[in-house]
Order: structure tokens, then sequence, then C-alpha cells
């Protein structure tokens, strides 16, 4: 890749990253079934930070009741801060930034994998259809029917993002990336199709929009906008959210409302390389147009389409996930034009450091 990339070149601004080169959040399982940080995971993000000048962590659970799947870590107790912060002094090591991605899975859950005392919560008490949970020695289960939260459920919800928050300040992290994305629980506030409450949390637009961003309010009054960002998949189908009308609208309001709290960054997904619905252009060129922050692009992308959309300016970072799974050094194999290592799909998710740090550096 040539030197003069715009992909490669320094990112100056509130983040003042060493490049616009992204490693985007991937769910990968490494975790302790009590869901704590591990010495592999310090491996992984340290070695990865060589190449990403921003690294946003896979998604971590900012409660017991967001937890979701099996083995993936959380940020509501002193181990997993403890444990965390050697992720982050690893990551800084090699100059790069970190945030965590805080992820509540809310309906996509199993009892067989959350905390003993917890609950599987949603908007409304609407089970997916078409996902399943996959458990530790069980296999895929069918997900059961979540309770539909109260406005306690939800202001505690709201509380525990906040906590997180704070933890991760504490655990070394640049800052928390608001998961708002792929069919998880404010995913499922947004989507009028899993969202039927007919309180101030449902309905229309704005109320739809309620949990959002009083969470993204009282996150920045915690540790400041600047350590702030969150993700959207406008048009996606994950977990069974699927589109809805009135899609732009929804997002036009978002993004309005968060530009005026002054967020760190909107991450925009588009899952089309996966076979989802594409993100809609109109809605893509909405929130880039309104949101006067930082915009990172994601979806499918190699690094001459991403320097193709940075020339553009339909962005100014770009993520990338599964090259990253591979390829600790990624940069310096573009740099060299030098082929990627292939990642083994078989071991995305399963415990241990094969297929996760053992794949070769050039």
């Amino acid at each position: 890749m040539k030197d003069n990339s715009m992909l490669l070149s320094p990112f100056y601004g509130p983040l003042n990253l060493k490049n616009k080169v992204v490693m985007a959040p991937m769910t990968r399982s490494r975790a302790t079934q009590d869901h704590i940080p591990t010495e592999i995971m310090t491996t992984y993000y340290g070695e990865r930070a060589v190449s990403a000048g921003l690294i946003i962590t896979e998604g971590t659970a900012p409660s017991a009741n967001g937890v979701g799947y099996p083995r993936i870590p959380g940020m509501y107790n002193r181990e997993q801060v403890s444990e965390w912060k050697k992720v982050t002094a690893a990551v800084h090591a090699n100059h790069s930034k970190i945030f965590v991605q805080l992820m509540h899975t809310g309906r996509v859950s199993h009892p067989a994998n959350i905390p003993e005392g917890s609950e599987i919560v949603a908007p409304s008490a609407i089970a997916p259809s078409t996902t399943k949970m996959y458990v530790d020695g069980e296999g895929e289960l069918e997900i059961p029917i979540p309770k539909e939260m109260t406005t306690e459920d939800i202001s505690q919800a709201i509380n525990e993002f906040v906590t997180a928050s704070k933890n991760a300040v504490e655990a070394g992290f640049d800052g928390v990336e608001i998961h708002g994305a792929n069919g998880y629980l404010l995913d499922q506030f947004i989507n009028p199709n899993t969202n039927q409450r007919t309180d101030e949390y449902g309905g229309s637009t704005e109320n739809r929009a309620r949990i959002v961003l009083e969470i993204v309010e009282k996150t920045i009054a915690a540790i400041g906008a600047e350590k702030v960002g969150i993700r959207f998949s406008p048009n996606g189908a994950l977990n069974d959210v699927g589109p809805f009308e009135n899609q732009k609208e929804t997002f036009d309001y978002l993004t309005e409302k968060l530009n005026g709290l002054g967020l760190a960054y909107i991450h925009l997904v588009n899952h089309a390389s996966m076979g989802a619905p594409s993100l809609p252009d109109d809605i893509r060129i909405s929130i880039r147009e309104k949101f006067k922050g930082i915009l990172i692009l994601s979806g499918g992308y190699d690094k001459d389409s991403a320097e193709n959309d940075l020339q553009n300016e339909k962005g100014d970072l770009v993520a990338f996930g599964r090259p990253f799974i591979a390829n600790p050094d990624l940069i310096e194999r573009w740099k060299r034009d030098a082929g990627l290592n292939e990642p083994n799909m078989s071991l995305l998710y399963t415990p241990g450091a094969k297929g996760y740090i053992n794949y070769p550096s050039l």
C-alpha cells in the first residue's frame, strides 16, 4: 500500500490515532465461564494493537442480565476490571487506543449462559423466531420468551451501562462503545418489530429511542462525551429484528439528538457482505451530514474499498473484522502487498489459544 494512503495516515482530533484503521468488535468467546478476561485475550489485543489505530473490543456485558453468550467477558465486577487492566496496558504499550463495546444482549440469551440470579429481559415478551443460542455442552437451543421490562428494569439497565462505563475507565479504556446494533437490547427498543410497548419507551420514534439517549446522556455525564461512541446497524436483520418502516426518520432523530450531546463517534455497520440487507445509502448520507463527530464505517471492507470511501469522504475511519482474526500484523502485510492468512472459521468461538493467537506473522 502506498505510503500516502489516507487509511494509513494519522487521524488527528479528539482521538489522535496513529492511522485510520479500526479493529472491529468481534465476539471470540475466550473469557472464562465466569466471564473474566483471560491471559490469551491480553496477547490477542496487544498483538493487533501494533496495526490498529483504534481497537473496539468484543461485545462485553455491562451486567449479569446482559451476558447472553457463553464465555463473553463482562464489565460488572472487580475481577473483570482487574483483568481488563492487563489488556488495556498491552494495547497502550503498542501505541493504540482501545474502546470497550458494552453489549447487553437483551432477549438474545439463554438461562444456561447467564449468571445465577439474573434474568433474560427485553422491551417486549417476544422471543426471536429464527435465532438459536449456543450453550456449552448442549449445542444450539431454542431461546425462551424474555421478561418484558418494567420501567424499573429499564432504569436498572441504564444505570448498569453507566456503572460499566465507569468501570471501563478505571480499567484503562480510552472510552466505551454503546452497542445499539445487531438485534441486541438497544436495537430491540429502536425496532418496532421487537418493541410493542405502549408506555414512554414504545410506540413513537421518540419513545423507542428514549432508552438509547438516556444511556448516552448519563454515560457522558459520568465519563465525558469524548469517551463515548455508539454502534448502529440500520436495515439490519441480525437476531431476528429486520428492517422497519420509517427507518430513516428514526435514525435521523437519533443522529440529531446524539450530535447535540457531543458524542465522540457513530459506528455504522453494513451487514450486506454477510448476506443481510444492505445499509441504505440515504440513511448513511443523512447520518454523515447531520453528525459532526467521527463516523466509523464497517462491513466487508478490504484495504482498497476502505481507501476509496475515505478518499470520497464517506467516513473518517474504517473498521475491519475478519482480516484481523488471522493477521495480527495486518498493516505490515498491506504495506508489503503480502498475502493474508485465512481464518479458521470452525475455531472462531472455541475456548483456548488455537485459532486465536497462533496465526503466524510475517
